[in-house]
């Protein structure tokens, strides 16, 4: 009884360390895409005609770049 206990945790274990190896691969690409989300969000302040528009857009990306610098680390 004990083997079996020992080889689901370590089953368990190995496990999670996969998941946690994914998630990190993951975490690049997630901030990866934020940061172009942030730099279309500029181009289209850049190309807005009305100045309230202009910034909110604005700052979407600059709520985009600082969560795209959260998922980072």
């Amino acid at each position: 009884m004990k083997k079996i206990l020992i080889v689901a945790a370590a089953t368990g274990l190995m496990s999670l360390a996969a998941c946690n190896n994914a998630a990190t691969n993951n975490t690049a690409e997630v901030a990866a895409n934020l940061e172009e989300a942030a730099d279309n969000m500029e181009m289209l302040a850049d190309n807005a005609s009305n100045e309230v528009v202009e910034d909110s857009l604005e700052n979407a990306a600059d709520n985009l770049e600082a969560a795209a610098d959260n998922v980072a680390g």
